[in-house]
């Protein structure tokens, strides 16, 4: 019984989360007062996003005559976008009335046929349409292009797995882990791992959460297509973080039941 007693006390001792490991952002000196006013660079990292194949990119069409604009309107994508922003559907709505990239990088688009925008950003993407209309129509028409949010892709020990959608040009790695539901005290936060998109394939890199120096980072802002990946610590095994505290609670209560039972049995020995 005494053994088992030990077990159990090792086994909870174990199950301790020190502070330290859940704690965004560190690297600080101890004793040291935490400047606030430090000013932290950003990476010298060109962070405006490239556009890749199966991308989705939204496109309107501005001009003073709205006979111009007309034709290149899809009426039922015009009046699924406003029903489904009432309904507040998010980014998803750009799925059904965006224009999507195609293997070759190419668009179409009505009356001006198909356009290469892959692998230009968002302004040169917008030059480029805008060029195409001049050459079509005399008039103004003013182009206006952006991709459909920024849509990432999260798995592991977070609060929420799955595809998330930010609408907006750009979010920090503390952005998405926001929309995420943030992690959960059972995840590595100095094991992050973002797969992220390149032209013509992928690569993995690795963060730590813990480290202030992330903010130089030239993964501090994520971009579209980022797969985010958290890895759970070994502890996990007891259980997920909503019942951890459970399972604890239980072995104590196993334990106190297990020495009183033992106590009352070996008094009338």
């Amino acid at each position: 019984m005494k053994h088992f007693a030990y077990v159990i006390l090792l086994l909870m001792a174990s199950s301790c989360i020190s502070n330290k490991r859940i704690t965004y952002l560190q690297n600080l000196p101890e004793n040291e007062a935490i400047d606030l006013d430090e000013f932290i660079p950003y990476a010298e990292v060109d962070y405006r996003y490239i556009l890749q194949p199966f991308d989705i990119v939204d496109i309107d069409f501005a001009s003073s005559d709205p006979e111009l604009t007309e034709a290149f309107s899809f009426q039922g994508a015009r009046n699924m976008r406003g029903g489904m922003m009432g309904a507040g559907a998010g980014g998803d709505l750009f799925y059904f009335t965006g224009y999507s990239i195609d293997e070759r990088g190419l668009i179409e688009l009505p009356k001006l046929g198909k356009v290469h925008i892959a692998g230009l950003t968002e302004e040169q993407a917008k030059g480029k349409v805008q060029q195409a209309i001049n050459a079509y129509f005399k008039d103004d028409v003013f182009v206006k292009l952006r991709t459909a949010g920024i849509r990432f892709t999260t798995i592991g020990e977070f609060g929420r797995s799955g595809t998330q959608v930010i609408l907006r040009n750009r979010a920090t790695i503390f952005d998405a882990l926001a929309a995420a539901g943030e992690s959960n005290i059972l995840a590595k936060r100095n094991k992050l791992f973002i797969i992220r998109q390149y032209d013509g394939g992928t690569k993995i890199h690795q963060i730590n959460l813990h480290d202030r120096a992330l903010l130089a980072s030239p993964f501090y802002f994520i971009q579209p297509n980022d797969i985010l990946y958290l890895e759970p610590m070994r502890i996990r095994q007891l259980g997920n973080a909503d019942n951890l505290s459970s399972s604890l609670q239980l072995f104590a209560t196993l334990l106190a039941s297990g020495l009183l039972i033992f106590g009352l049995i070996r008094g009338k020995l």
